[in-house]
């Protein structure tokens, strides 16, 4: 079980505040979504919850030290550059480096493999899959890390649509086992279809924090995106759509 708290979290690069003052907490069972345009602060946030880059403020995660915090959360960054021909399952294999029990290696890795697909794929160079399955693989490694925090960056992003539903009905049932989930994500209808809750961020502030719908506003789409959009309710669950430019 694990809880992952921000208070007054601010990141400065050179005179530019990137972050001012992030406060969240977020618990198991919960997938939040963080939310916003591009520069708003998505990435930062992430890195500076897991203490990745100098910030002032208090951070749960990056105050462990860092064999308990990878022990902790896994993290899987926006930038999946494979620069070494190992195998798919090598590659898969490092997610239990912070563990080092021997016996608890092999389940954790085959669940990995098989939850992403990826088992017809394992003996394969990385740098021989196309740029989907490199993000396959690498969102496999995060999972074989085994954490009770998961935070991932564009977990989507280069998944072809089958695979984006199954990624993200992935992070769903890790949150609904009991972890904590936190992502950043720009496709606002799987947002609404599959996170808990939303962090909405602009200019390096979080400007709402809440259930999907309480988050996507009208006032608050044209505010943060210069757009306006639809949020239904349907028999199959919440549907929104990005409608037009304001």
């Amino acid at each position: 079980m694990m809880r992952v708290t921000l208070r007054d979290v601010s990141v400065r690069r050179g005179t530019r505040l990137v972050l001012d003052r992030a406060s969240f907490e977020v618990g198991p069972g919960e997938f939040l979504g963080v939310i916003g345009p591009n520069g708003a602060g998505k990435t930062t946030l992430l890195r500076a919850a897991l203490g990745l880059l100098p910030m002032h403020g208090h951070a749960s995660l990056a105050a462990l030290p860092p064999a308990s915090r990878a022990r902790a959360a896994a993290w899987l960054p926006q930038t999946r550059e494979a620069a070494w021909p190992i195998s798919v399952e090598a590659l898969v294999r490092l997610g239990r480096i912070p563990h080092r029990r021997p016996q608890a290696q092999e389940p954790a890795i085959e669940d990995a493999l098989h939850r992403m697909g990826l088992n017809a794929l394992r003996h394969r160079p990385i740098t021989a899959l196309s740029g989907g399955e490199q993000a396959r693989t690498l969102i496999a490694r995060a999972l074989a890390q085994d954490t009770p925090a998961l935070l991932v960056d564009e977990p989507i992003a280069g998944l072809d649509p089958a695979y984006q539903i199954a990624t993200m009905t992935l992070l769903r049932d890790l949150a609904r086992d009991g972890r904590t989930v936190i992502a950043s994500l720009h496709d606002l209808g799987l947002v609404v279809r599959f996170c808990t809750r939303l962090l909405l961020m602009d200019q390096g502030r979080i400007v709402a924090d809440g259930p999907p719908a309480r988050v996507l506003t009208p006032d608050l789409l044209a505010q943060v995106f210069g757009i306006r959009g639809a949020f239904l309710d349907t028999a199959d669950g919440p549907v929104f759509q990005p409608l037009a430019l304001i």
